[in-house]
């Protein structure tokens, strides 16, 4: 690869880490969905900075192509992504449903309430 290959993996690897971390500082994304991200982030960045760390692991893990292994750790970490996101979802709908129901419960408490008191009254 040349080194302009290098230089732009390097400052993608640096520009997601910089967007992430900036999303969190202004509180738009929490640690427990960033950490996927600084995770691919920051292997993006160990490969871009040493590239025979990328040749390394493949020997390792049994990839005859480097390549590959890029392209299965990120379908990877995607897919722990939207298990995550698949996760929170689940949680917040059902919440989003207990308090629909409280809602409706509390509102015909207050009709009752209304009525009675107009009986009262009347």
């Amino acid at each position: 690869m040349s080194l302009a290959s290098y230089l732009l993996g390097i400052a993608a690897a640096l520009a997601t880490l910089l967007v992430v971390f900036e999303m969190m500082r202004r509180r738009r994304l929490r640690e427990r969905h960033a950490i996927w991200w600084l995770i691919a982030g920051t292997l993006a960045l160990i490969v871009g900075v040493f590239p025979a760390t990328l040749a390394w692991a493949a020997a390792v893990v049994g990839v005859a192509v480097p390549t590959n292994l890029v392209f299965f750790v990120s379908v990877a970490i995607l897919f722990l992504v939207c298990i995550q996101s698949s996760s929170e979802l689940t949680r917040l709908e059902a919440q989003t449903r207990l308090l629909a129901e409280r809602s409706a419960l509390l509102e015909l408490r207050v009709r009752e309430l209304e009525a009675r008191d107009g009986e009262r009254r009347s």
